[in-house]
């Protein structure tokens, strides 16, 4: 179970079941009737099939709870928490159809991994219905903290859903931490000797499981000759961004820390910023916003810093395919990355990985990016301090080709161990292992309105 918005959860899902084979099942791109049905995406190694959300479900389930309520929420910007009625309804309406959909198809043996904050309570809908499958979790974002959980109109229901799994994986060991504050804080919890928990009369585990890429595939794609993505128009020495059109990346604070960098490069030096970040999620106000205020800052910066030949700032408001954004990674001098909140940031592995290792790039990273937690060896950064990033540009453009490398072994050492096909048969390992769901006594009986019937 997986979204379909293209982004690294979808990359990383499409990479594991790629190797593992399965079935996908995910949100149609276009809209539809809100029925049980489900129709099959394209050919590729794995079985898709896809549901279609109405128009309404769309505004109120995606958009709505998911996007405006649970992703600011989980991204410590409870200050744009939407709160609606209509969409947590939408939410756990929607939940509740996809369970009826999964609970037909599923075999008693199948292992049922289900993936993000749009389906957090979807195994409480799959376990009303009688599934006693192996349910495993995965939340592609950041674990909320315990006081944000308040926003939320029953934060008590947080804890329930997710207890309802046999598996919950997190991005971090600081994200699990935050979630094992959460059940220490429940007294419907109690610690168990093995380090599960008990929630009421389930038993639930938890753990890090830090998602990767498919690094030999991206490295190839990196080294691969090809032409010169950047054509006649190709900058001399510059540093990359790429990131989703999103609040939580930083991107306003890397353009103003870029901007002071340029008021203190030595003389004659001209580098570049190409900054790549894709549309998403534009009918949420919050991005409408963030995206008015990117254009405006890269203009004035543009405008005070540009000559005729020479362009500081190349804001692409576009994706780029894969294998060329492999090659403008190879050929980067740096890569930033500003996440003020991130469960990972596959960014930073994809650059590592697409690096040249006896002429390597240096990786800029947040250090509230989940990947900080084990890629100590980058230059780890202060998003919310511009003179600090500032500076760290300044760093990477000089640093000497040895400590360089040094970094960059270090780095991709990580980026091996977490591989996302290590990624994935980790999680299912361990799920595997999970003791079939014993449906309590009170769920069995229980008579759950089923409109197909």
């Amino acid at each position: 179970m997986g979204e379909s918005i293209s982004g690294g959860l979808v990359v990383a899902l499409h990479d594991a079941l790629g190797c593992s084979g399965g079935i996908w099942i995910g949100a149609h791109p276009d809209p539809g009737d809100g029925d049980d049905s489900l129709e099959e995406l394209g050919t590729s190694p794995y079985q898709r099939l896809a549901f279609r959300l109405t128009e309404e479900e769309q505004n109120n389930y995606y958009l709505g709870y998911a996007n405006s309520v649970l992703w600011p929420l989980c991204h410590r910007r409870g200050d744009l928490v939407e709160m609606r009625s209509e969409y947590e309804t939408s939410y756990r309406a929607v939940n509740a159809r996809i369970a009826r959909i999964v609970s037909r198809i599923a075999e008693p043996e199948d292992l049922i991994w289900v993936h993000d904050y749009h389906f957090l309570p979807l195994a409480t809908e799959m376990r009303a219905r009688g599934l006693r499958n192996r349910i495993g979790f995965f939340l592609h974002i950041p674990f909320p903290a315990l006081g944000d959980l308040s926003v939320l109109s029953q934060p008590e229901r947080f804890a329930d859903d997710l207890a309802h799994y046999d598996l919950v994986g997190l991005q971090t060991r600081s994200d699990v931490a935050r979630c094992l504050e959460m059940y220490r804080a429940d007294p419907r919890a109690e610690f168990m000797p093995d380090g599960s928990i008990k929630f009421l009369d389930r038993f639930t585990s938890v753990r890090s499981f830090p998602i990767g890429i498919d690094t030999k595939g991206f490295a190839a794609d990196a080294a691969q000759e090809a032409v010169n993505p950047f054509g006649r128009e190709e900058p001399g020495s510059y540093i990359i961004g790429v990131d989703r059109l999103d609040y939580s990346k930083g991107l306003p604070n890397r353009f103003r820390a870029f901007a002071r960098y340029l008021e203190t490069r030595p003389e004659g030096v001209r580098p570049c910023l190409v900054q790549i970040a894709p549309p998403t999620r534009q009918q949420v106000r919050a991005y409408q916003d963030i995206t008015r205020e990117l254009e405006e800052i890269a203009g004035h910066v543009n405008g005070a810093f540009a000559e005729l030949d020479w362009t500081p700032i190349r804001y692409i408001h576009r994706a780029v395919p894969r294998a060329e954004l492999a090659r403008l990674y190879r050929k980067a001098r740096a890569c930033l990355v500003t996440s003020y909140a991130d469960g990972m940031n596959l960014v930073a592995k994809e650059y590592v990985a697409a690096q040249d290792p006896e002429n390597p790039g240096v990786l800029l990273l947040s250090r509230f990016a989940g990947a900080a937690e084990d890629m100590t060896e980058a230059l780890q950064i202060n998003p919310y301090d511009v003179e600090e990033v500032s500076a760290a540009i300044a760093a990477a453009f000089d640093m000497p080709l040895a400590e360089r490398k040094r970094r960059h072994a270090a780095c991709l050492e990580i980026v091996k161990k977490t591989d996302v096909t290590i990624w994935s048969t980790d999680f299912l390992r361990v799920l595997m292992r999970c003791k079939p769901f014993a449906v309590p006594e009170y769920l069995g009986m229980r008579s759950i309105p089923d409109p197909a019937l």
